[in-house]
């Protein structure tokens, strides 16, 4: 006679904002990184071989993100993606859509939620009929002892701040909260799930332990609201700010985030008592693992090695030249006045736009700026983020608030000299939020109080008329005011330019074969009207 167990103790698993990262290397150089789905497949396998029922959800941004997917998804024709063949092999239980996931359009989403055996999930993801746009909202799945476990998929509602329009045509992002109230009751009282975890594309709003706001309440991390409002929530798994949580939010919900590109696998352990009333929740223990030393699984790195070996011959491919230097040696050098390789990029967004006034960002510490012989590699490694162009029709009023949000960037230590503000470094690192703009003249001056920075802002010459009109360029994510800017929301769109800000930097360059390394000297930063 089979013994019934009095307590089951089982794990879940989360991977989130993996970003196409499968292999530990950096593209830019080909040197080891310690990312990528082939270590946490090694951690995965490894919590499987425990014995214990064992449930794995990855939380979304999965499929943009490194050159292998970027190739992947725009060369690859109808070849299964490489994270969604990775992820069939694994048997990963269910991902949740993120934001990044639409970056490439309907058309590519379609094929990868075609080609995966497992389900995408999202309750808040509908159709002009309200109906879920891609399938089931949520996931019960039955264990060998009995239990149910009920999985619910939720999406950032931000995402028509940012995505092409043409991407997300027909969708409507509703509420999470509002949706997983429905769902969540559903699951606990129709479905008699005995655990309830939810699966959420977006981040928490608030400190776990003061329950202080760490970010404007704009609605795009709703996770404390999510628990605060839904007390049948056991566990809440989170992503979208690749922050490294793990904790206890309102209603005693377990909260973790495992960072993002594969870093950290995200586990809570969970014990459950068998009782006359069925199973309860009795222990809940969530902890973050590092692949730090872990070997990457030979069987993934395999299956993906026929993608590998074409992106890389594709990222070697010779482009041009530059005449003279655009390297980064210095990022906060970068950020402190103007320089070729910012005005290069805003060059080409104003070239394919025809704006006068152009902005963009140095997107992270990595970036390596360009040597004097380019390649594909080279360009992607700069430029990142499948962002395409938006020109906006902007009061002087709207620019000056902008560079404002720019100079926040910055505060000065106790010698005097420019850091940068903690705010654009925890919840994570947000450099891609710091802008530098051409075709207007400024000076951000550090010493003065934030929101009265900018100085000596000028077009062609004369002080910029704040309520006069001005056509700039920048890319979508930034015109949909994503990042703070706000004061972007709403205005008069007056082109969109669909082609990827990388294209056309390819482009421009195999067009002219030589660019020359020039800067306008424009704006810099000053302290006390001193240049730093």
């Amino acid at each position: 006679m089979t013994e019934v167990k009095k307590y089951e103790e089982i794990t879940i698993l989360e991977t989130s904002d993996v970003h196409g990262n499968v292999l530990p290397i950096h593209y830019a150089n080909n040197q080891e990184f310690q990312v990528g789905l082939a270590k946490i497949a090694t951690l995965i396998r490894r919590e499987r071989e425990s014995g214990k029922p064992t449930l794995w959800i990855d939380n979304g941004d999965l499929i943009q993100g490194t050159p292998l997917a970027y190739h992947s998804a725009r060369f690859g024709g109808n070849r299964i993606h490489p994270m969604v063949k990775a992820l069939n092999e694994l048997n990963v239980d269910a991902s949740i859509f993120g934001n990044h996931e639409f970056n490439y359009g309907r058309e590519v989403l379609d094929q990868v939620v075609k080609n995966s055996n497992f389900p995408w999930l999202s309750a808040n993801i509908l159709n002009e009929e309200g109906e879920p746009v891609f399938g089931k909202p949520w996931l019960i799945k039955e264990l060998p002892s009995g239990i149910r476990v009920g999985i619910l998929g939720l999406t950032t509602a931000f995402i028509p701040r940012w995505e092409n329009p043409a991407h997300i045509e027909g969708i409507n992002f509703a509420d999470p909260v509002e949706v997983a109230k429905k769902w969540v009751a559903f699951l606990k009282n129709e479905k008699r799930a005995d655990l309830v975890v939810v699966s959420y594309h977006g981040g928490l709003e608030r400190d776990l332990e003061t329950g202080e706001p760490i970010e404007a309440l704009t609605g795009e991390n709703q996770g404390w609201q999510l628990c605060e409002e839904i007390p049948d929530i056991d566990v809440l798994l989170t992503g979208h700010q690749h922050r490294l949580i793990t904790g206890v939010g309102p209603n005693n919900t377990t909260i973790i985030q495992p960072g993002s590109q594969g870093t950290h696998l995200g586990k809570i352990t969970i014990c459950l008592e068998k009782t006359v009333d069925g199973w309860l929740v009795k222990e809940k223990t969530p902890e973050l693992t590092s692949i730090e030393g872990t070997v990457a699984d030979p069987e993934v790195l395999s299956l993906v090695e026929p993608y590998e070996e074409a992106v890389q011959e594709w990222l070697d491919q010779p482009i041009g030249k530059i005449e003279g230097d655009m390297r980064v040696t210095d990022p906060m050098a970068i950020r402190l006045k103007a320089n070729p390789l910012i005005q290069f990029f805003n060059h080409v967004q104003m070239d394919a736009s025809n704006a006068p006034i152009s902005n963009t960002a140095l997107f992270d510490n990595h970036a390596p700026g360009l040597g004097s012989n380019v390649t594909v590699r080279d360009v992607v490694a700069n430029y990142i983020y499948p962002n395409t162009l938006r020109v906006l029709r902007l009061t002087g009023q709207d620019i000056k608030d902008a560079l404002e949000r720019s100079a926040d960037y910055f505060r000065l230590d106790e010698k005097g000299s420019p850091v940068v503000n903690p705010e654009f470094l925890f919840p994570k690192p947000e450099h891609y939020n710091y802008d530098m703009w051409t075709g207007i003249d400024y000076q951000l001056d550090i010493s003065r109080p934030p929101g009265q920075r900018v100085v000596n802002l000028r077009y062609k010459g004369e002080a910029l008329a704040m309520d006069g009109e001005y056509e700039v360029v920048m890319n979508n994510y930034r015109a949909g005011g994503g990042g703070g800017y706000e004061m972007f929301v709403d205005r008069p769109v007056i082109k969109d330019v669909p082609t990827e800000v990388s294209e056309l930097i390819l482009d421009y360059i195999l067009k002219h074969k030589v660019v020359e390394a020039k800067v306008d000297h424009n704006w810099t930063v000053v302290v006390d009207g001193e240049r730093v």
